[in-house]
């Protein structure tokens, strides 16, 4: 399943200054941030951040800041894939409360960090 573009398509996106473009290692997501960038850019939205999403191994890693680099989109952040993730969405918990110093949630605190 891809992401939907379709409020970018539509022009919609009015006030926003900073876009996150969340990119996993998978080609058709990867595609789709490739047709994201433009897309934004054409909205006027100055400052598009990539963040890097289920990483398993450093291929994964690799292929996402390759493809990142060559849509000129700053990468912000990498996430690693988190069984803490996983298990907090099966027991309907939100990830800070179930495991607030998992590496995402550490991952998500950089990233606001960066954003504030």
């Amino acid at each position: 399943m891809e992401a939907s573009i379709e409020h970018l398509a539509r022009g919609t996106p009015g006030g926003v200054d900073c876009m996150l473009v969340v990119v996993e290692p998978y080609y058709r997501a990867m595609e789709t941030a490739g047709r994201i960038v433009p897309l934004a850019q054409e909205l006027g939205i100055k400052r598009l951040l990539g963040i890097a999403n289920k990483i398993r191994d450093p291929e994964d890693a690799r292929a996402i800041r390759d493809y990142c680099r060559s849509k000129g989109l700053e990468l912000a952040v990498e996430i690693a894939f988190d069984d803490d993730v996983r298990a907090a969405d099966r027991n309907g918990k939100a990830l800070l409360d179930h495991a607030p110093h998992s590496t995402t949630a550490r991952a998500v605190a950089d990233l606001a960090r960066q954003l504030s």
